[in-house]
């Protein structure tokens, strides 16, 4: 079934993002995540669900922990609260996902089997899979919004360079052009856009530093070694308003930086690593038809609605 995104008569569309859920093998800590996931649509009810990577967990265990040894079923286990109640869904890669047993093509092939993702493979020649656009339609049917999705890797891949990798400079290359392609079609208007990807960017540590946030920082931000462009492009495209990552399970905060609000997501999955008093939960993002900003919240595993996160001042002038 191929779904069009398009906003309520209201005028607002709704996203709920999960992210690191770790799926392994359907075991009860997969269930309290499933079960966070179920309280959390049947709530919010949003227009679509992403999933900002390491939707499952297919790397190192330790001896006689269970291992993720059907990817492609754990996959499909882990996204089943959205494709179950027939929510459009969508996804982005994490570091975790193909590390062992399948590659991220032939879990990108079992993913769009699957009923009501919106998720695409994207251009073969581009680093990654799954890179792609959304585009979200007004209330009376015309483009209104614009969803970038990009593969941020997994490890460095040059040798010397320890760390996670980087949005590849021809990923940034197609976002850009993307964009652009997309401002000629609309005789120059710029509609609102938001990008999601796994691994955050090194403008995460600046915007933490220099600007006021929003939420916590429980661990440091695990963000590539080299800096390779994406935050400059969206800043000269100038339609990005929002860009949401994982990766770091308990860090939630978000700030502003250049006109781009950097946002975490809230880690949702049980079978990985958290924080005693950080209980799991999913950020939501609600944008509204004509407006250039988006409201945020939080819904955690009791159902508490968290819609102002402490302030936290700059420490560079």
């Amino acid at each position: 079934m191929q779904h069009s995104l398009r906003f309520r008569q209201d005028h607002t569309f709704t996203i709920t993002q999960f992210t690191d859920i770790h799926w392994k093998d359907g075991g009860e800590l997969d269930q309290q995540s499933q079960q966070l996931m179920d309280m959390v649509l049947d709530a919010e009810k949003p227009d679509l669900v992403v999933f900002t990577g390491d939707i499952i967990y297919t790397g190192f265990v330790s001896p006689g922990t269970p291992e993720c040894e059907h990817p492609a079923q754990a996959f499909e286990q882990a996204v089943h609260a959205a494709a179950s109640r027939g929510i459009p869904w969508a996804f982005v890669f994490g570091n975790h996902d193909s590390e062992k047993g399948i590659t991220r093509e032939e879990l990108m092939n079992a993913a769009l089997s699957l009923p009501h993702t919106v998720a695409r493979r994207g251009p073969q020649a581009l680093s990654g899979v799954g890179n792609y656009t959304l585009q979200i339609n007004g209330s009376e049917g015309e483009p209104a919004a614009v969803l970038y999705f990009l593969d941020s890797g997994d490890h460095a891949a040059v040798e010397h360079i320890p760390g996670y990798d980087w949005i590849r400079r021809d990923q940034v290359n197609w976002y850009a052009e993307e964009a652009r392609n997309l401002r000629d079609r609309l005789s120059g208007s710029l509609l609102p856009a938001l990008a999601f990807f796994h691994i955050p960017l090194p403008e995460y540590n600046e915007v933490w530093k220099r600007e006021t946030c929003y939420g916590h920082k429980f661990e440091d931000v695990c963000c590539p070694r080299l800096n390779s462009g994406l935050f400059t492009a969206m800043v000269e495209a100038g339609d990005v308003i929002g860009t949401f990552v994982g990766h770091d399970h308990i860090n939630d905060y978000w700030g502003e930086m250049h006109g781009i609000r950097l946002c975490y997501g809230r880690a949702t999955g049980y079978n990985t690593y958290g924080r005693e008093g950080f209980p799991r939960g999913a950020r939501i993002i609600r944008l509204r038809e004509g407006e250039r900003t988006f409201t945020t919240w939080l819904r955690l595993a009791d159902g508490t609605v968290v819609t102002e996160q402490p302030e936290h001042a700059p420490s560079v002038e």
